[in-house]
């Protein structure tokens, strides 16, 4: 048995949301550390490179640790490959899932037994709150992608995020035009 529960909270982070470091708050009060998987899904197209991602992710995460210095501390690591391998690497007992609606659980329930198949690795989820319910890093790239005033997102995101989807977006719009789909 192990004696430490090590969670892996697995993820694309693009951008990262105030819905992700909500899941990562609250996984920290259950577990004894949460290795946050910054990973890379060939599936999708990214706004931010993988680098970008872990920094912002490191950088929120470290915020958070200050805040709560007595909740279990957070790794920040990138990875390609399965997400199962990923997390027996780093030792997990558990994959650390957040919930948002009906859809959400059903894909994420799929997973949870496969993985639980296939790698005997369990997944715990946690339910976002009711804030967090719509917000998706898809959204957040359309309203970037099409919008003017990206100060809307600050529901969604926090300040430095939304500061690297301006500076992203005038680097260069047409990426952001071509992640719509």
């Amino acid at each position: 048995m192990p004696t430490s529960h090590i969670a892996v909270y697995p993820g694309s982070f693009d951008p990262p949301t105030y819905g992700h470091l909500d899941v990562i708050e609250r996984g920290r009060r259950i577990f004894d550390r949460i290795v946050v998987g910054v990973g890379r899904n060939p599936e999708k197209a990214t706004l931010f490179t993988g680098e970008e991602r872990i920094a912002m992710l490191q950088t929120l995460t470290d915020e958070l640790c200050r805040r709560e210095p007595d909740a279990a501390p957070v790794e920040v690591l990138g990875y390609e490959g399965l997400t199962v391998d990923f997390a027996k690497s780093a030792h997990a007992t558990v994959l650390l899932r957040g919930i948002r609606n009906l859809s959400d659980l059903q894909y994420e329930v799929q997973q949870a037994v496969t993985n639980r198949e296939l790698a005997a690795l369990e997944t715990a989820f946690v339910v976002a709150g009711q804030s967090f319910a719509y917000t998706s890093s898809a959204l957040i790239k359309q309203i970037t992608a099409m919008g003017d005033d990206l100060s809307v997102l600050t529901s969604m995101c926090p300040p430095m995020v939304i500061e690297q989807l301006k500076a992203k977006k005038a680097q260069n719009p047409a990426l952001l035009r071509s992640l719509r789909s």
